[in-house]
């Protein structure tokens, strides 16, 4: 586990992944649940509104990990380690 988070480059990567992706659930549930419920099914519906709760949770694992990336990059030397791995 050690090894998939120890290049800041990656991390900064993974991270503005995470936030674009849950930035597009958090919308797509939004829509789906408040805005066009009376047009879509049970199983879109619920699903829309699962979107509410994962949205903002990949928002904030992708903020979180961007910190770490930041956090990883202001060391000396960090370069290398994306270099060896």
């Amino acid at each position: 586990m050690k090894g998939l988070f120890s290049c800041p480059q990656r991390n900064l990567s993974l991270s503005w992944s995470l936030l674009t992706g849950g930035l597009v659930l958090l919308l797509l549930g939004v829509v789906g649940a408040y805005v066009v419920d009376g047009q879509l099914n049970l199983r879109s519906v619920v699903a829309a509104h699962a979107f509410t709760i994962l949205g903002p949770t990949l928002l904030k694992l992708g903020y979180v990990l961007r910190l770490v990336a930041q956090q990883q990059m202001r060391k000396d030397g960090w370069e290398v380690c994306c270099v060896a791995g």
